[in-house]
């Protein structure tokens, strides 16, 4: 009997030793894992990490390659492992990166969905409560973010700045304007003069024909942006000329008029592409139609004359249009001083066809 204890004894404590040697390839990856990230090398640390959740896949080794994932933008991956595993085994800042990982990803009804599961474990995280009731916004359902951030208001603290913010602008997409400015006058006592507060402070006011007061904060939040808002501009014109401060409100108006007037750099580059890109389609009146846009933005393109005749000539059989844009080509190609053998070939081109027009086609049409 005591030879039988023994033999147990000793098996027992060869199997502990053994799953102790197991056991410390584990903790020396995790231990190297911990040591990079506490340098922010995260790149090493998730090496480390990989080689310990090839080992065992369990909780732990989940939830550090989780973070180490976070930490690099990985979202997917990273939402990948804690969605599997049980709530109550994750810890705070898991949970919190399992939500938070769907809202990097734009993936709003999943953040949704993970938000509230973290929100019934973690309700006091003001970050998040605000964070949820802008993503019932964004799904159009501003009405479920009221009730998210009131609740919150009432049960933990009514003078939280995100919290406020998510649900004054709720309150506005939502069209209750009167519960809207209530907030945001709230966040500007507290000193929480941003723009949009501003802004949609005077939104609302505007919207309840208050307009004095629409005027005041219409007026700061257009100085903030230093005079460079179109909308914000725009609104105030308005304002002012309902309240007739009307050489100011036309001031405001022109300036608003200004501002929406595209960049002509860019619609340069865009109408060019439009061009190439419908003609290359085959879409060719759209192809005309966008480089003769383009001719108001770059007057001097003389590339573009002979694309717009060539067009017509060749594919569209509108001569007439054909021979005005050939003539205005060569208008602009002749004054080139030196011309390069591209350009002088296009001009040889466009000289035959306006011959061809006044000896052929016009006299065959009776012109």
């Amino acid at each position: 009997m005591k030879k039988l204890f023994t033999t147990t004894m000793l098996v027992l404590v060869a199997l502990t030793g053994l799953a102790q040697i197991e056991d410390e390839p584990l903790q020396l990856l995790l231990q190297q894992g911990d040591s990079c990230m506490e340098q922010y090398s995260t790149y090493e640390a998730q090496k480390y990490y990989q080689q310990a959740y090839a080992l065992s896949d369990n909780c732990t080794t989940r939830q550090k390659l989780a973070n180490c994932y976070y930490k690099r933008a990985n979202y997917h991956q990273c939402a990948d492992l804690l969605k599997t595993l049980d709530e109550d085994s994750l810890t705070h800042e898991a949970f919190r990166q399992l939500a938070y990982s769907y809202h990097k990803q734009d993936d709003t009804s999943s953040f949704i969905y993970w938000a509230q599961c973290y929100m019934s474990h973690y309700p006091e995280d003001g970050e998040m409560v605000a964070s949820l009731t802008q993503a019932f916004t964004r799904k159009d359902q501003p009405q479920n973010g009221i009730v998210c951030a009131l609740m919150f208001n009432q049960e933990v603290d009514s003078t939280n700045i995100l919290v406020n913010r998510a649900l004054a602008d709720a309150y506005f997409l939502n069209k209750d304007f009167a519960s809207a400015a209530k907030v945001y006058e709230r966040l500007l006592l507290q000193g929480d003069s941003t723009f949009n507060n501003l802004y949609s402070a005077g939104m609302c006011y505007a919207q309840l024909k208050d307009n004095e007061r629409a005027y005041e904060q219409l007026r700061v939040a257009l100085f903030m942006k230093q005079m460079q808002h179109y909308g914000c501009a725009y609104r105030l014109g308005v304002v002012c000329v309902d309240t007739q401060r009307y050489e100011e409100g036309l001031l405001y108006l022109k300036l608003a008029k200004e501002l929406m007037t595209p960049d002509p750099a860019v619609m340069k580059a865009i109408t060019l592409s439009q061009g190439e890109g419908y003609y290359l389609t085959q879409h060719y009146p759209e192809a005309v139609a966008a480089w003769k846009e383009h001719l108001t933005y770059n007057p001097g393109s003389i590339a573009t004359y002979y694309n717009i005749a060539n067009a017509y000539a060749y594919l569209l059989k509108d001569y007439e249009q054909a021979r005005d844009y050939y003539q205005q080509f060569l208008t602009l190609a002749r004054q080139e001083e030196n011309p390069n053998e591209q350009l002088s070939k296009m001009i040889t081109e466009s000289e035959k066809r306006l011959e061809y027009y006044k000896t052929t086609y016009l006299k065959k049409n009776g012109n």
